[in-house]
């Protein structure tokens, strides 16, 4: 399927003429790790790939000659044809060897063109595209005028490690550099990639795709990832998203997750959900690795589930359309609206020929040691900035008012799981029930007297 040219020329216009590398049958996919690593074992392959480092590099600095780029069209094609998994290779999303992955990827595709956007660097073959894990933690969050998003934290704090990372991107985002009223972006967008990445998308997901319908809960939905640090500027400037796409294609990370996210969550009008690869799963998960780089969406309000990027663009000049598309691909993509309205109502999923696989067990089952209080770790009480402050504690006051507590959890004797999470306002398993004991008494205090 080819994706619109309109859509490639906004995003991907290279300094170079594109030449695409000529081997005839891609090798399945492999670890570009492991790719590299066979080319390297390789004296004429390894000297090929430094070759094209240094083609890399120089373009980094300055637009190639012409001369100088069919040499680096020419090396390229010669690797290529030795070694075309180094071409054909892919990455997994959050792995330790991530960026140096991706860097390997890229490295072979220094010459932008047309087909970077039909494929995304990472590898989903082995991914449940119909999100098992979300599908069953989706279905108990329904719209019954409670707060959903309070619930997903509370939930989220129920698992050690989904409450630690939490605590961990929200210090992160909301501390000051010394001497500044600055918070630490890259530090912050670390954190949250962290976050996304190490935590099961079923309390990850659930926190940022939670469904609302009262600004209560829309304001500490939009809130979840700290936008006062995550991506607006202090002084609440918003700079052009055509400059913003600009830096965010110099960074392999942001690169590699703007493509994931083309990808899947191309829009299409010729499948039930309006995602082309027909998946509201794989939209959602690539929706959320844009969050913590220079490209980090968010909700535009506390009243509607619509997100955007925080940009716009004036001083587009001639390129005003390209920028308005790129915005669109945020404000008007069916497929992500679909997508994350899904999360409120499973049901809403088209009907798949092939039953999806049971939903893997909540790591919660796996712990072996209970929470020892009713309280979220220290660490989770945080100061914000200014009035950021002010809104949240008031949101606090009125959730109190409402006749629950903030991120507090009750005590419970049974470990959690997926099907009982989010089964009452706390967020807690529910407590067992025993029979009166008063029938019970009753009836033995008769059977004695009839035997007396």
């Amino acid at each position: 399927m080819i994706l619109p040219g309109i859509v490639f020329a906004l995003f991907f216009s290279g300094v170079l003429p594109f030449s695409a590398p000529i081997f005839p049958f891609p090798p399945p996919h492999t670890d570009c790790v492991e790719a590299h690593r066979v080319c390297t074992a390789d004296p004429p392959c390894k000297a090929l790939y430094r070759g094209l480092e240094l083609c890399a590099a120089d373009a980094m600095v300055s637009p190639l000659g012409e001369q100088a780029a069919s040499e680096c069209l020419e090396g390229r094609d010669n690797l290529l044809a030795k070694h075309p998994s180094l071409w054909a290779c892919k990455c997994q999303r959050g792995f330790r060897k991530e960026e140096q992955c991706l860097r390997i990827y890229w490295g072979v595709r220094l010459l932008p063109g047309e087909d970077e956007l039909e494929t995304s660097p990472y590898d989903d073959t082995l991914v449940d595209t119909r999100m098992a894990s979300l599908v069953s933690v989706s279905s108990f969050m329904q719209l019954d005028g409670e707060n959903q998003c309070l619930k997903a934290a509370q939930d989220c704090g129920l698992y050690e490690k989904c409450g630690s990372l939490r605590s961990e991107y929200v210090l992160a985002c909301t501390k000051r550099v010394p001497g500044t009223t600055r918070c630490n972006q890259h530090k912050c967008h670390r954190a949250l990639r962290r976050f996304l990445e190490r935590v099961p998308e079923e309390y990850s997901l659930g926190v940022l795709f939670c469904p609302c319908t009262n600004t209560l809960c829309g304001e500490r939905r939009r809130k979840t990832i700290v936008p006062s640090c995550s991506y607006q500027d202090m002084e609440g400037l918003q700079h052009n998203c055509l400059h913003q796409q600009s830096f965010c294609r110099r960074e392999d990370i942001c690169r590699s997750r703007l493509a994931d996210f083309l990808n899947n969550c191309q829009p299409s009008h010729l499948t039930a959900s309006g995602c082309l690869k027909d998946s509201p799963g794989l939209c959602l998960r690539a929706y959320a690795g844009l969050i913590g780089t220079i490209m980090t969406p968010n909700y535009i309000s506390n009243s509607s589930a619509d997100v955007s990027l925080w940009c716009n663009c004036e001083g587009s000049g001639n390129q005003w359309q390209d920028c308005q598309r790129l915005q669109r691909l945020f404000t008007h993509n069916t497929c992500l609206r679909n997508s994350i309205s899904w999360m409120g109502n499973p049901g809403s999923l088209p009907a798949d020929i092939t039953q999806p696989p049971a939903p893997r067990p909540s790591p919660l089952v796996q712990e072996d040691e209970l929470l020892s209080n009713n309280h979220l770790p220290e660490q989770n009480i945080i100061v914000m900035e200014s009035e950021e402050e002010e809104e949240v504690t008031q949101i606090e006051k009125e959730e109190v008012d409402e006749g629950g507590q903030f991120d507090v959890i009750p005590l419970y004797s049974e470990r959690a799981t997926v099907s009982n999470l989010g089964s009452s306002g706390t967020g807690g398993a529910a407590p067992l029930t025993t029979a009166p004991a008063k029938p019970l008494l009753l009836l033995l205090l008769l059977l004695s007297l009839s035997w007396g």
